[in-house]
């Protein structure tokens, strides 16, 4: 089976084509970065927009540099939600007339499912079962993976993502826009232990997350500092080490809570390099493996709606060509699949 695949649930343009043989054979991305600069955000009209622009030629790309016909593809796969309605409306339109066109099956996916499955993508894939811990802006979770389509959520963020609360940090700090990379960065000129903020909820049993302590915290020390540049880097590494410590420590303590001894990070901050040297530190003292996808692929992606469309695609799950948008939709919704 070989599929297309349309990712535009915020401010990424991207497709991709997959073949269960040949694996991965083009991916396409444009980001809106500079679009949304400006704004110091997304803008949802303006996201929608620009994917109305960009995703038709980029899927001519992606098909022309897999060498891909579309009598070659066995379906198409599109981001479903959860996102941007108006971004989502945008894939999902596309999708589903050229699979009328072309008379293929279509298939919405739940762009989270797309986010666990990204290290499949990888030479060295993670085992079954796992936990995934998916962090990004809009997301915090902690999955159990017992196979492909089958999740039981673990833990959550009962406010802020990590993402977000890095985006807001950086904010606070007048860094520019997308702020969770920027602070990233001067977080590397940091003094250690110039700052400490709180880790939220680690003196509390369960899995939960909870950010937005550590936003207000943040918000007191940048009123009561003079924000030269050193500050604003010792602020910035001291909300990393937080951020970090706090989602390591949950990591491993899901681990313990499941038995399991494999951990997937996905999502946009699981390309963040403190995040990524506390997890490999705390997982070889623990006896653990860390999975990744590649950090092209942390950050929304086509390639990732890829696999997750092919795996229900190959079950013989179909969409209908009525358009599919869901600004929320709970991962725990999604039918499982057959064993």
């Amino acid at each position: 089976m070989r599929v297309l695949a349309i990712e535009s649930s915020c401010d990424e343009s991207a497709a991709a084509v997959l073949d269960a043989t040949a694996g991965l054979m083009s991916h396409e991305l444009y980001s809106q970065v500079e679009l949304h600069r400006t704004y110091g955000g997304v803008v949802p009209e303006l996201a929608s927009r620009d994917h109305v622009r960009r995703l038709l030629p980029l899927v001519k790309a992606a098909l022309a540099r897999s060498a891909t016909s579309p009598g070659d593809l066995s379906g198409i796969a599109y981001t479903a939600g959860p996102g941007l309605i108006g971004a989502l409306l945008t894939g999902a339109s596309l999708a589903a007339s050229l699979a009328y066109a072309w008379k293929i099956p279509v298939i919405g996916v739940h762009h989270l499912e797309g986010h666990l499955l990204a290290p499949l993508l990888e030479s060295d894939p993670p085992p079954f079962p796992h936990v995934a811990l998916l962090v990004s802006g809009g997301h915090t979770q902690l999955i159990e993976v017992a196979a492909v389509g089958s999740y039981r959520l673990l833990g959550e963020t009962r406010d802020d993502a990590a993402g977000e609360a890095f985006d807001k940090t950086a904010k606070l700090l007048g860094l520019p826009y997308p702020g969770g990379p920027q602070l990233a960065e001067i977080a590397r000129r940091g003094t250690p232990g110039a700052f400490h903020f709180p880790r939220p909820m680690l003196d509390r049993a369960g899995l939960e997350f909870s950010f937005s302590g550590l936003k207000t915290a943040v918000l007191h020390a940048v009123r009561a500092a003079e924000l030269t540049e050193q500050r604003r880097a010792d602020i910035a590494r001291a909300v990393e080490e937080a951020i970090a410590g706090t989602l390591t420590a949950k990591a491993l303590r899901a681990l313990d809570y499941t038995g399991l001894t494999a951990l997937v990070v996905s999502g946009g901050v699981g390309a963040n390099r403190t995040l990524r040297e506390q997890l490999a530190a705390a997982a070889r003292a623990h006896g653990a493996r860390v999975y990744y996808p590649r950090i092209e692929f942390c950050t929304d992606n086509a390639a990732m709606i890829a696999v997750a469309g092919l795996a229900r695609l190959k079950a013989g799950q179909r969409g209908g060509l009525a358009i599919e948008a869901r600004a929320q939709w709970p991962l725990a919704a999604l039918p499982r699949l057959a064993a």
